[in-house]
């Protein structure tokens, strides 16, 4: 019985130790989005960090238009890089989350 559990925490660190190289890798992974034609582009990283934004000079004489803009540019991108990290970190989980009757919690 304790080798059962033994076995199962170890396990469970494996998937602990996946979950963390998971979340470095995903600060590498870029995410690019452009609106306006191309006019405003946004870079986030798939932890949602932003690294970059880049604005053609013709919108900047409308504050308000830019502003909408980037609203737009970086929800997009975020609710992109959002759905990658939920995915990668949910496949790192499972892949080492010991298999238990009942407690399927990827489903």
């Amino acid at each position: 019985m304790f080798g059962d559990i033994s076995g199962m925490m170890g396990k469970l660190k494996e998937a602990q130790q996946k979950v963390e190289e998971t979340k470095k890798r995903l600060d590498t992974v870029l995410i690019d989005e452009a609106i306006a034609e191309g006019n405003v582009k946004v870079t986030v990283t798939a932890n949602r960090e932003v690294k970059a934004i880049t604005v053609d000079e013709s919108l900047l004489d409308d504050k308000e238009e830019l502003e909408d803009y980037l609203i737009l540019a970086l929800n997009k991108a975020l609710k992109r890089a959002g759905e990658i990290n939920e995915q990668e970190l949910a496949v790192a989980a499972k892949s080492g989350m010991p298999n238990i009757p009942g407690m399927d919690m990827f489903k």
